[in-house]
């Protein structure tokens, strides 16, 4: 399976929130390191891969991990 890596800003424009509340809000809160995204080379930037943040999104299932509105 073929992953898109993707970076912040890119990701707050596809799901239509600010890069900052993604970082401070989102982060290991709704998207997990190493399933939702990984730090490039140990950095401090992040790539997340669409895929995976595409499907929690999608789940309907369990309300507690979805995305907050």
């Amino acid at each position: 399976m073929n992953k898109t890596y993707i970076t912040t800003e890119q990701l707050a424009e596809r799901i239509q929130y600010h890069p900052r509340t993604i970082r401070h809000e989102l982060i290991d809160t709704y998207l997990l390191e190493g399933k939702h995204y990984v730090r490039a080379f140990g950095r401090r930037k992040f790539l997340f891969i669409w895929e995976e943040v595409e499907k929690t999104m999608c789940e309907s299932t369990d309300k507690s991990i979805r995305m907050p509105v």
